[in-house]
């Protein structure tokens, strides 16, 4: 690992604009410092890729990976809510189904593979909150992709949007992180989940942290941020990721 990875500098970060099936859609793009052959698609949580999912786009970049951000919202043209707007971003997310997820993630990954020459082999999608719910339902509707991460999704397993009957159309390794304390995704909900991936034969990881609790990765929110769990959550993912979409020798 040269020590160019290690600061969380992208080349350069802009937005784009990406067509959808539903309309134009705004993807934060963020470059590593050489072309990527390998690349993260990184999904909100419920308040719009705001600074810190930015920041995880840039982090991926010093990493050597081409990172884009699209925005869920772009149907409502919401686009960032604080924090502390919890309230508001209920019903925004609560509006985005799967078939929404679907269009917006091939969406994406059409533009990867027309724009930028990376295939969805070499694309692994990277979701936080509702975007680990919506990283979880891209793969069961999209194939070939490299791998899924979730980070604290809440409603894969139960909620209106619920998609574990769809885990049977999964053809990518899955990595999925919860906090023990997370009240959105209880004990009997992640046991669904790996029952339900390991009925459909799916390579998985499911990794639950003790003592943490929903968004305990999310650095931006100091009372929420778990350091030991999000440093070990990263670790693993890291790994995964090198280990599906190692990079090009």
């Amino acid at each position: 690992m040269n020590d160019q990875h290690q600061h969380h500098s992208a080349a350069a970060a802009d937005w784009t604009t990406v067509p959808t099936a539903d309309g134009p859609m705004r993807v934060f793009v963020a470059r590593p410092a050489r072309p990527a052959d390998r690349a993260v698609v990184v999904l909100q949580e419920a308040f719009g890729v705001n600074d810190h999912i930015q920041d995880i786009a840039r982090r991926y970049a010093a990493r050597g990976y081409l990172a884009l951000a699209p925005d869920l919202f772009h149907r409502n043209g919401v686009g960032t809510l604080a924090y502390e707007q919890h309230a508001e971003a209920m019903p925004l997310i609560g509006a985005i189904g799967p078939d929404a997820i679907t269009t917006d993630a091939e969406a994406v990954l059409t533009h990867l593979a027309e724009t930028e020459k990376v295939p969805a082999a070499r694309t692994a999608i990277h979701g936080f909150c509702f975007g680990g719910r919506a990283a979880f339902t891209a793969a069961t509707g999209i194939h070939g992709l490299g791998a899924t991460v979730v980070f604290y999704g809440p409603g894969i397993a139960a909620g209106p949007h619920a998609v574990l009957d769809r885990a049977a159309d999964i053809d990518a390794p899955v990595m999925l992180h919860v906090g023990a304390e997370d009240p959105t995704i209880p004990g009997d909900q992640v046991a669904a989940i790996e029952q339900a991936l390991t009925a459909a034969g799916v390579t998985f990881e499911s990794h639950v942290y003790e003592g943490a609790g929903h968004a305990f990765a999310c650095d931006a929110r100091p009372h929420m941020y778990a350091e030991d769990s999000a440093r070990t959550a990263w670790r693993r993912t890291h790994t995964f990721l090198d280990t599906y979409l190692p990079a090009a020798s």
